[in-house]
């Protein structure tokens, strides 16, 4: 056999394809791993800065993360301005994490229809 002539290059191996699930495992990783981290801080200010107890702050950092609102009331001003900064915090979180989540299939969703991009010349 002739080896390929220099006009005609060997072309690159094709790379290996991560199956869907692999990619949507890793998105459902650094999704968990955004709103456990969002809930650890939620937790700490609660009952760091409304002096609730770990087990109502737990509570009240999880319904404000999932967006149902509070559950103890807040008597410090120092309490409410977190609770506030943290349900706008909560909010974004929870967009980016869904963002995140929903990557791989919008991803695998374009590929099956063929919308990737293309030459616009």
């Amino acid at each position: 056999m002739n080896p390929p002539s220099p006009a005609s290059p060997v072309p690159p191996p094709p790379r290996p394809r991560r199956p869907f699930y692999h990619r949507f495992l890793i998105a459902l990783g650094l999704s968990s791993a955004l709103i456990t981290v969002s809930l650890g801080l939620g937790i700490l200010g609660y009952h760091y800065l409304a002096d609730l107890n770990w087990v109502d702050a737990l509570l009240n950092a999880a319904m404000i993360l999932t967006g149902m609102g509070p559950v103890n009331p807040l008597n410090t001003d120092t309490a409410k301005v977190f609770a506030s900064a943290y349900a706008l915090f909560s909010g974004l979180v929870f967009i980016s994490a869904t963002g995140i989540l929903l990557t791989p299939v919008f991803h695998r969703v374009l590929h099956r229809f063929h919308l990737e991009e293309k030459d616009l010349r």
